[in-house]
């Protein structure tokens, strides 16, 4: 046997054995009693949200909750996605500090750690070092791994976030997330409603409890169910899917499929349209009035070579003279 053998038998060890840590096995489940406890006060007080959305609150302050959804989801998909997780455009300092603002409105912890979880999710897709795992189940990947003690190989994958360290605005944020928080996610919802007469306790219920629990069921549908139900015609070898629905409640988030193969791309999505992405829609404006630059997109070409290399054959095509119609679906078709 000559060295180079024995050197590839040696890489072919190490990998696999890599791949055997990193691949998902059964494992204790850990739970982190104080997370699910607050997650089930939260839960009840959404409960108890709705109710008064249908018995007691103002029509003026469930539009406004409605309101808070979707520029809260503007903060966490237009800014922490796109913006600093995915780095696919820049934006000048205005528009980052208003998404800043947003995003902590959401409450969904600071910049700098949900970008962290998120890169850690692309980068190790589908494994133990993945911190919702979709491959663990529906339930796992929606919103038990918030329930649980992170799984070690979660602690010993490192992802390097020392671009978003060096942003003073995100340090900022990050340690002053809580002051912050109590600011613009408990006490501006809560008070602002009173303006047209809402009772502070109904608008508290409703604008912070349920818009808040709502938000993130929608957020972490994109961790579950975008990587379950779906079709793949970018990349059938990885779990995420297409999901419109989702795009539509998650301002684009829902085309996972292509997300997942080409992340550095600001629209998320070949294909939706504005009305099922509107941070889409928000960065092109934001573009317009020079707030947004340096946007990145995936040419037709590479998409075209991607989705007939690795592609589950649902890749649209819009009629007879669409470049993507197949040679031989042509040729068998009947023309009189």
């Amino acid at each position: 046997m000559t060295l180079q053998s024995n050197l590839e038998d040696l890489g072919n060890s190490e990998k696999n054995e890599k791949e055997k840590n990193l691949a998902p096995h059964p494992r204790k489940w850990d739970i982190a009693w104080r997370d699910c406890t607050i997650s089930l006060i939260f839960h009840i007080g959404a409960a108890y949200g709705l109710y008064l959305s249908f018995t007691a609150a103002k029509w003026q302050t469930w539009v406004f909750a409605i309101l808070l959804h979707v520029v809260t989801n503007l903060g966490v998909s237009v800014g922490a996605h796109r913006l600093w997780t995915h780095k696919s455009f820049q934006a000048k300092l205005p528009l980052r500090v208003i998404l800043l603002f947003l995003f902590t409105m959401a409450f969904q912890y600071s910049v700098v750690s949900w970008s962290r979880i998120h890169r850690m999710h692309h980068k190790y897709t589908d494994t133990d070092a993945d911190p919702h795992n979709a491959k663990r189940g529906f339930f796992f990947s929606h919103m038990g791994w918030l329930m649980i003690k992170k799984h070690p190989e979660v602690k010993a994958h490192k992802v390097d976030m020392s671009d978003l360290m060096q942003d003073p605005l995100l340090r900022f944020q990050h340690r002053h997330y809580w002051e912050a928080l109590f600011l613009l996610c408990f006490l501006l919802p809560t008070y602002i409603p009173t303006m047209w007469g809402e009772q502070a306790r109904t608008a508290f219920y409703i604008c912070v409890c349920l818009r808040y629990i709502g938000s993130l069921h929608i957020t972490w549908l994109v961790n579950s169910a975008a990587h379950m139900w779906g079709s793949k015609p970018y990349d059938k070898n990885m779990t995420p899917v297409e999901i419109r629905i989702i795009s539509l409640l998650a301002g684009g988030e829902g085309f996972h499929n292509y997300h997942h193969v080409f992340p550095w791309d600001y629209r998320i999505a070949e294909f939706g349209g504005y009305s099922l992405n509107i941070g889409k829609l928000f960065i092109d404006i934001m573009a317009k009035i020079g707030w947004a630059y340096n946007l990145k997109s995936v040419p037709d070409e590479l998409i075209e070579k991607r989705v007939k290399r690795t592609g589950d054959g649902t890749h649209p095509i819009w009629g007879w003279d669409d470049p993507d119609l197949p040679l031989e679906d042509r040729d068998m078709s009947i023309v009189k």
